[in-house]
């Protein structure tokens, strides 16, 4: 098993940092890493800071990863430290709140895969990454609240990320460094101020609070 993840503790916070390549070795026929991610997160149930700086790598597992982190019952405060693209863009989007390095870029693009066989199995792969493009578009949109045509083509055209632009497009909620003024250093918006805080109220809401209900209630408040 290649780690690509380490665990520190600095007092209360918990520290998560996740480097490199994502999976080297696939997840899909691997029972043994996610299960050792899985019992690594669930030691302690204090704050998470996860420090991401990753090209990318397997879907399968980021999309574990992500699921994990959003299922996690504290904040997860994700910092992107030098780069967040392709699997790892998602693996972002599971953050309570998204910061990201003066420096830092976030990228996304359409699913990859290499096939070979016969013309039924080439049809299948097309298929396959039509649904995993779908599958991703979902955690972007959860995040963002873009529309979802806007996204697939931001993924069509694969689209690169400072962290203003980042900002402005809801991927980022702040610039590391800049936590007096969070998302300030390029456009800020009540649309974004009220996608923040729902995020925090996902979190902490019991089941039956829907987004809906926390959006409705939102909208009251800003009257």
């Amino acid at each position: 098993m290649k780690r690509f993840w380490n665990w520190n503790q600095d007092g209360d916070q918990r520290q998560l940092a996740i480097s490199g390549v994502i999976a080297p070795d696939s997840w899909i026929h691997d029972n043994v890493s996610p299960q050792v991610f899985q019992d690594e997160l669930n030691e302690s149930q204090g704050p998470i800071d996860l420090w991401l700086n990753s090209p990318g790598g397997d879907c399968t597992a980021a999309s574990q990863i992500y699921t994990m982190l959003m299922n996690y019952p504290n904040d997860v405060n994700v910092k992107i430290s030098g780069i967040a693209a392709s699997a790892a863009s998602v693996i972002a989007m599971a953050g309570t709140t998204v910061s990201m390095a003066p420096s830092a870029m976030l990228m996304i693009h359409n699913p990859l895969t290499i096939v070979g066989g016969q013309e039924k199995d080439l049809d299948h792969a097309a298929q396959m990454l039509v649904e995993t493009k779908e599958a991703i578009i979902n955690a972007y949109e959860l995040k963002t609240n873009l529309p979802r045509e806007k996204i697939s083509a931001m993924m069509d055209d694969e689209t690169w990320m400072n962290v203003n632009k980042a900002i402005e497009l809801g991927f980022a909620d702040q610039m590391l460094g800049d936590d007096h003024q969070p998302t300030d250093c390029y456009s800020y918006s009540d649309k974004q101020s009220d996608l923040v805080v729902l995020n925090k109220l996902k979190r902490t809401s019991q089941n039956t609070i829907s987004v809906k209900s926390l959006q409705k209630r939102l909208s009251l408040l800003s009257h």
